[in-house]
């Protein structure tokens, strides 16, 4: 499938009960050429009003650290970013992805890394990183080092939404940031 395809067919899917209350399918924004492929959670409310990923004052902070690295939604090549989550509608209430959701989303995830062809995926939370990496293990234990999803490098880190609730782990997200940055720019 072409992305407008892709795109078409994530917004009418019906494979599993998240459609019920969805007002937007979150597809996804960003450079279709980019270097960098930014997967985090399900969509929150924020992300359902607008059909934007990452919205609201979690994509403020996303935004600004990745301009730090000198990346932005808007950027080209390795100036830029292609922003998704692991599920295409919002769960009700903010509640965790469950994980036949998750698959039945990992198909659109999968095909959007294969037409992006990003040099690294930045994946952001839990969730994502389960459903990406197939890995039961803790977030923590697969931050800092590179792992590998249909041969393109990932890095994990914590997720927007959990940074502005715990500032103290602002540090090791950046540290996982420049990791991201050092395999774009070819140093791992």
């Amino acid at each position: 499938m072409d992305w407008t395809a892709l795109q078409t067919t994530a917004a009418s899917c019906q494979a599993c009960g998240l459609c019920a209350q969805r007002q937007h399918s979150v597809f996804g924004a960003g450079s279709l050429n980019a270097d960098w492929l930014v997967l985090g959670d399900a969509p929150g409310d924020a992300e359902n009003a607008t059909g934007q990923p990452f919205a609201g004052d979690a994509g403020r902070l996303l935004d600004n650290m990745l301009k730090a690295v000198g990346v932005s939604r808007a950027g080209e090549g390795a100036q830029g970013a292609y922003l998704t989550h692991a599920t295409q509608c919002a769960t009700p209430d903010a509640r965790n992805p469950a994980p036949e959701e998750l698959r039945r989303c990992a198909a659109y995830v999968s095909r959007k890394v294969a037409l992006v062809q990003p040099r690294v995926i930045l994946v952001m939370g839990r969730f994502a990183m389960q459903s990406l990496l197939q890995s039961t293990e803790p977030l923590g234990k697969l931050r800092g080092q590179v792992h590998h999803y249909q041969g393109v490098p990932v890095v994990v880190t914590y997720p927007p939404a959990y940074l502005l609730r715990n500032t103290s782990d602002k540090g090791k997200a950046w540290a996982d940031l420049c990791l991201a940055l050092q395999v774009v720019q070819g140093g791992s």
